[in-house]
Formats: structure tokens, C-alpha cells, sequence
């Protein structure tokens, strides 16, 4: 039992204090890969000493303290006897550095510099996130380093092999180090640039979670959450920036209808039948908090807002009958111009859809068609293969959504297009709303 409780009490504290650990040994040492093996070394000893000794008094600092050792006993292999050897054992006591074994239970409580902790989890999130780091192996670090998840957590989310994360995360380490990129927050003429590739990630990991791409689960909660903690860490590091609050407000409100999206059965719920009496009201009004907000302190709202005022508008509404799809429609035009993408003209076609019928969406479903967009996402076939329905051409509706079966890789949205491909040999078809 004692074992079991020591356990969860590291994994209760790495997942908490991860960031600020692994910020705090990047800034002591310097270098980042260095820090983060530095912090695996001193979970690993938490694992063994804690079953055995309980929990220390004050968590976070001993697991500092033990990777702060390790970041000597390194430079001591490597026989640097250099100022940066001098200034990491300054900071520890000589009994301490010289004894060898773990700290004692109260050992660290100095280390925690409240106005350094929230600097070093900034930094590291933009490290994490930098530019010449691919956008998989983004992901990978920022969850790993930031959000301390193992490599097996991150890759049962992203249903990949352990070692392709770990691959991932290794080359990610090795470009930083080659770039020579500093750990720290980037100077205020480049924050803006490099904070698009920050929230890019943070949205990625949301929408994996919201959405799963593949595998037998609709929803994956436990990475969903993960980049909503991630989101209110960043808007409270960067509570003035607009599109920080506006992704803040996006993940909100989208989270907040999970509880009704899908069945106790894992079967997932059309929007059109979820019962909103099951929708998150606490999260809904987060959300919208955080647009106000983004309006508030940004120069109108970027495409992270304009998202999220989407959602606004289904958050408000009653029904889907009852809900403004006409203002949506003017917001993913909005969305259009700031932000192209094919999967905003297709959201959009939906809106349109439901504002002034299947008939006008179709031609802007069919340009993305003709464009040869999202060739290999079922979201696209299922979209023509509803508007097809409504209007009646069943045939050509049946080739939509059996490419779309045949795309599809989330097991239980493939059995909703089947389920909408065996309505088609009944005589009444009903109406079919994206949502």
C-alpha cells in the first residue's frame, strides 16, 4: 500500500510541477535537453524513495534539488570546472552536494523564486514550440516537458509506437541544441511571431483530443484536458495578449459539450439530439469570460476568437433550429479571410447550409472538390454526402458517404456515416445537421 501511495504521490506531483521543475534546471544549467534528462533522473529516484521513505514535506523542491545534484555530478564528468559549476554549487549547501544520498523531506523550499517559476514555464513553452522544431515533434515536447506526460502516455494518445515519440523528442532536442537556441522568453519583436507556433501546438493537442483521428474513442478526455490546463497556464503567463485568451475561450466552450457528445456506450451524439441540459454551464461561462476578454485586449478577434465566438453562438442557443447560423455564417467568412484553410470553407458550407439550405452550400463544397482539398479526410465526403441527402439525389449521396466510410479512421465515427448510409434505403429521410 505504502508503495502504491508513494507512486501516485510522484506522478501526482510530476504531472503538477513538471514545467516549473524542468524550466528551473534549463535556467540553472542553461541548457535545455540537459534539463530535462536531468528532471527524468530525479523522477526516477522519486519512484524509488518516496515508496520507501513517504513523501517529502515539500515535493517540487526535493525533485529540484535531486536534479540540480545530478546537474553537477554531470559537469563533474565532464570536468568542467568552469563558473557554471561554481554558481550550481553555490546554491546548495556543501553537506548536501557532498552527501550524495536524496535531500532531506524540506529541502528546496528556497528555490521556488515566484517571480523566476512563471519566466522559466514561459520560456519553456516557447522552446518547446520553436520554429525549427517539426510541428509532430512540437506536439511530442510540449507534452512531454511541459504537460509530463511519459512517452508511452503521449503515444497511446496519439496511437504512434513509444519509440516514435521517443525518436520524435530526441530530434527535437538534438535541433534545439543545433540551433543554439536560448532558453528564454524571446525578446518582445519576435514573442508575437513565435506565439503563433505556441498556440498552433496547444490547438493541435485540443483538437487530437476533441476529435480523435483514429482509434475506438471519440473524445480522448485525458489529452483535450491537457491542452486546456496548457491554455490557462499560457493566459495566465500571457494574460494581455488577445489570441491567447481567445484559444482559452475556443477550448472552453468547444469542452463544454462533451458530456453530452457522446453515449455511456461511447456512441457518438449528432448535435441536433444532445440533450444541452448536460452541457458544461460552469465552462461555458469560462469561455465566454475569456472572449470578453479577447475582444478586451486584442484589436478585434483573431481566428482563435473568431472560433470561439462560433461557439459562443451554439453555447447560447436552445436548439439547433433556434441557433444564429446566420451570424455564424458571417463569422467563418470572417475566419475565411483572417485564417484560409479548406476546413474552414467546408465548416462554413455547414453554416451556410443551415442558414439558407443545402443548395447554396453545395457549390462551395464542390470547389473544394474540384481543388483536389482534404483528399484524404472523410470529413469532406461525409459534409457532400449530407448536403447530396437533403437534397434529394440519394444516388450520388450513397458514393459520398460510403468514401467517407472508407476514409474515415475513428471507428466511432465511421458507424454514424454507416448508420447515415443505411437511412438512405429508408423512404423518409430525415433532415442531417453537421455539428
Amino acid at each position: 500500500m505504502a508503495d502504491r501511495t508513494g507512486r501516485e504521490a510522484v506522478a501526482a506531483v510530476w504531472r503538477i510541477e513538471s514545467s516549473r521543475i524542468v524550466g528551473a534546471l534549463a535556467r540553472y544549467t542553461g541548457d535545455f535537453a540537459l534539463a530535462e534528462d536531468l528532471a527524468q533522473e530525479a523522477l526516477a529516484e522519486a519512484l524509488v524513495a518516496w515508496p520507501r521513505d513517504g513523501t517529502p514535506r515539500n515535493p517540487a523542491g526535493w525533485l529540484l534539488t535531486v536534479g540540480r545534484r545530478r546537474a553537477i555530478d554531470a559537469f563533474r564528468r565532464r570536468s568542467v570546472r568552469d563558473e557554471k559549476y561554481a554558481a550550481l554549487a553555490h546554491t546548495l549547501s556543501e553537506g548536501d552536494v557532498l552527501a550524495g544520498g536524496p535531500p532531506a523531506p524540506d529541502t528546496g523550499d528556497m528555490l521556488w523564486d515566484p517571480d523566476l517559476i512563471d519566466d522559466d514555464v514561459l520560456a519553456l513553452m516557447f522552446i518547446s514550440c520553436h520554429p525549427v522544431v517539426s510541428r509532430e515533434a512540437r506536439v511530442a515536447l510540449t507534452l512531454r516537458v511541459v504537460g509530463g506526460l511519459t512517452s508511452d502516455e503521449i503515444a497511446k494518445a496519439f496511437l504512434v509506437p513509444t519509440a516514435t515519440v521517443q525518436a520524435r523528442i530526441t530530434r527535437a532536442k538534438k535541433t534545439l541544441a543545433a540551433a543554439r537556441v536560448p532558453f528564454e522568453v524571446p525578446p518582445s519583436g519576435e514573442r508575437t511571431a513565435r506565439l503563433g507556433s505556441v498556440l498552433s501546438v496547444v490547438y493541435l493537442i485540443f483538437t487530437e483530443g476533441s476529435s480523435a483521428s483514429s482509434g475506438g474513442e471519440l473524445i480522448r478526455l485525458d489529452l483535450a484536458s491537457e491542452a486546456q490546463r496548457l491554455a490557462r497556464m499560457l493566459a495566465r503567463l500571457m494574460p494581455n495578449e488577445g489570441e491567447v485568451q481567445g484559444l482559452l475561450a475556443l477550448l472552453e466552450l468547444t469542452a463544454a459539450r462533451f458530456p453530452a457528445r457522446v453515449r455511456p456506450d461511447g456512441e457518438p451524439v449528432l448535435l441536433e439530439h444532445q440533450d444541452r441540459r448536460r452541457w458544461d454551464r460552469a465552462a461555458i461561462g469560462r469561455g465566454r469570460a475569456a472572449l470578453v476578454r479577447a475582444a478586451q485586449r486584442g484589436r478585434g478577434l483573431g481566428a482563435y476568437g473568431l472560433q470561439a465566438a462560433i461557439a459562443e453562438c451554439h453555447a447560447l442557443a436552445p436548439s439547433v433550429e433556434a441557433t444564429d447560423w446566420q451570424r455564424i455564417v458571417v463569422l467563418y467568412e470572417a475566419l475565411s479571410r483572417l485564417a484560409p484553410s479548406p476546413v474552414v470553407d467546408l465548416n462554413r458550407a455547414a453554416a451556410v447550409s443551415m442558414a439558407q439550405g443545402p443548395a447554396a452550400a453545395l457549390p462551395i463544397v464542390d470547389a473544394l472538390m474540384a481543388a483536389g482539398a482534404l483528399s484524404n479526410s472523410h470529413l469532406l465526403p461525409s459534409v457532400r454526402g449530407e448536403l447530396l441527402t437533403r437534397l434529394g439525389r440519394l444516388d450520388e449521396a450513397r458514393t459520398e458517404l460510403t468514401n467517407a466510410i472508407r476514409i474515415c479512421g475513428n471507428e466511432r465515427e465511421r458507424v454514424v456515416l454507416e448508420r447515415k448510409l443505411a437511412d438512405l434505403e429508408h423512404p423518409e429521410i430525415g433532415k442531417v445537421v453537421h455539428g
